[in-house]
């Protein structure tokens, strides 16, 4: 089986492979509402801290695994260490994937939905509340939100039966970079609308005084999702990595673009935000409300709409897909199923359990009643996923290289073999790795549940 694995075929496909998967969605829907609800600046100050700190060591661990063993999450951790303690992080990763995939498809369905509404003009000149109240009917249900999460599921299903290379990777390389252009596109546009300034000042000009633990668990969360760690997803995509690639410098660049496009996003959406008068806290529609007012404003805005929706679809469809990946990976490696007959498996799968999940994301939806611990089922996986599974596997896969793999082992992939000369940045990267990563995470963990 590990002969007929597939590799990306080259270090620029690797990046816009594993940058698709930690943009997605993540950079245009979550990060804007999380930070949004968390008090703007100040969170984003406490959030690049913890993906320099946490997020980036954590995903070159991932890398290394991942590329050292050439195999599924639950393989690879296998077949890198025989301590019992560790078996855990392939399971956990599974859980995670699943239930991430269980409430993203639903968010991803929605975008899909949009593509359709801008196709056919309805968000053409809307206002804040027309835009509210599409918003509102798309996330309501009852079949509605179940269909376009289907479909999504149907498509990314449809392009990993291509494959590695002939799916993930031609897509990934192509729409990546154009979905980047007009995000460019729509800052420029928000920039200028009346009342901008107030946004770009909510996003730039911290407020420490709102930095809480909630805050700081919150952006150690949004780190571990941001970056698609924590899930398995990078020891996978990791696994499919040329063995000339140089492992730190790809995780840098993809947490440098990823953050950047986080950015933009933000000077996208807050300066319409507050130009419109609507409220930064608004949550998970924050993105639905705002983007469709800002095309409104635009000459063309109805073309932009659609070619922006459409490819936020597709940034959407590419984080499924690596998510999905992870599943397939398993099924076809562990359990020695087709590939054909895993993906069919693990759609029925999430259709079944995700339903609940978007049936409850409306505030008048038919399971929004349902609380988990005060939570919707939608909002209690995000919070369980986000807050408690990616942290823990995360430091589970930081112990794992610091304590669990021989020292050779980690330094052989850092260095390619000794063909990188960086002994100096592998030194300072596995002491951050042993000691002071592992550490941060407890101390939020410690003070989240205090």
């Amino acid at each position: 089986m590990e002969q007929k694995r597939e590799k990306f075929s080259s270090s620029l496909t690797v990046f816009f492979a594993t940058l698709s998967s930690a943009v997605g969605l993540g950079n245009i829907w979550m990060f804007p509402y999380v930070v949004g609800q968390n008090g703007g600046a100040a969170f984003i100050i406490v959030y690049l801290g913890c993906v320099l700190l946490i997020g980036l060591p954590t995903l070159i661990s991932e890398f290394i695994v991942g590329r050292g063993t050439r195999k599924n999450v639950c393989g690879a951790i296998s077949k890198v260490t025989d301590k019992r303690r560790f078996k855990s992080i392939g399971y956990i990763a599974v859980l995670s994937t699943f239930c991430m995939l269980f409430f993203y498809t639903v968010v991803a369905g929605w975008v899909y939905s949009y593509v359709f509404k801008a196709l056919f003009g309805v968000l053409k000149g809307v206002t804040a509340e027309e835009a509210a109240q599409i918003f509102n009917s798309t996330s309501l249900g009852p079949i509605s939100p179940i269909i376009w999460q289907v479909i999504v599921l149907v498509v990314a299903g449809s392009i990993l039966g291509m494959g590695v290379k002939s799916g993930i990777e031609k897509l990934t390389k192509v729409l990546m970079p154009i979905l980047m252009g007009l995000l460019i596109l729509c800052v420029l546009r928000s920039l200028t609308l009346p009342g901008a300034y107030s946004g770009i000042e909510f996003l730039l000009k911290p407020d420490f005084s709102k930095v809480t633990v909630s805050v700081i668990l919150s952006a150690l969360g949004l780190a571990f999702f941001k970056l698609s760690v924590g899930t398995g997803t990078m020891v996978t995509y990791g696994s499919y990595f040329t063995e000339d690639n140089n492992l730190i410098g790809t995780a840098g660049k993809v947490a440098i673009a990823d953050t950047g496009v986080s950015l933009l996003a933000g000077l996208a959406i807050f300066p319409a935000v507050f130009s419109f008068g609507l409220a930064p806290t608004e949550g998970p529609g924050l993105l639905f409300n705002t983007v469709p007012l800002i095309f409104a404003k635009m000459p063309g805005g109805s073309i932009l709409s659609i070619i922006f929706f459409g490819l936020a679809a597709m940034a959407a469809t590419m984080a499924t897909i690596s998510l999905l990946e992870v599943l397939i990976a398993l099924f076809t490696e562990e359990l020695k199923i087709s590939r054909k007959k895993s993906i069919i498996i693990n759609i029925l799968i999430i259709v079944l359990i995700g339903s609940l999940a978007a049936l409850s994301a409306n505030p008048d939806g038919v399971l929004a009643n349902i609380k988990i611990f005060g939570f919707t089922i939608f909002d209690s996986l995000d919070k369980f996923v986000s807050n408690i599974l990616l942290p823990i596997n995360g430091l589970l896969v930081i112990l794992l290289l610091g304590y669990g793999v021989s020292k050779d082992f980690i330094i052989e992939q850092l260095t390619n073999k000794g063909r990188l000369k960086n002994q100096k940045v592998v030194s300072l990267l596995t002491f951050v790795i042993k000691y002071v990563t592992p550490i941060l995470i407890l101390i939020v963990f410690v003070k989240s549940f205090v």
